[in-house]
């Protein structure tokens, strides 16, 4: 109990109004995304964690997410919500707001179904898109955006 309190007094400290994309920080698809939401966050509404890592795995603990059993990003927004999967790339497209709201059609899509090609190109992302020998390491510029 006292690390849940440690991390939710972490998280309030350190991410008030802001939230948080929990990603594979050894996934190329997945750090082109970061760096894709990063050019196009004009409200400067989002934080980053990578899943492996410390943190990532102790916000994972803390909302009750099986990391071992979840092969997604995660949006979190603390105290309110978190969306995994295509509800979260939906959810984050809405936030960054222009044509990429228009994503947002495919809530008409049963979860179910989104989430199926969702999982297609998660098992597959490492064979068409590679992966890095450890996660991404944030250039001083951006070194604010990560947990």
């Amino acid at each position: 109990m006292e690390k849940n309190s440690e991390i939710a007094s972490f998280l309030a400290r350190t991410v008030e109004n802001k939230k948080i994309i929990l990603f594979d920080g050894i996934c190329n698809l997945c750090n082109g995304a970061v760096q894709f939401i990063i050019k196009h966050d004009k409200k400067d509404t989002f934080r980053f964690v990578a899943l492996q890592s410390e943190i990532g795995i102790e916000i994972c603990n803390y909302i009750g997410v099986d990391q071992t059993k979840i092969d997604s990003i995660i949006l979190y927004n603390p105290g309110v919500a978190y969306y995994y999967k295509s509800s979260a790339v939906i959810e984050i497209a809405e936030e960054l707001g222009g044509i990429y709201s228009l994503l947002s059609v495919f809530k008409i899509l049963p979860e179910k179904l989104r989430n199926y090609i969702y999982d297609y190109i998660a098992k597959n992302r490492y064979k068409w898109y590679g992966k890095k020998e450890s996660c991404m390491i944030p250039t001083p510029e951006l070194k604010a955006k990560f947990l």
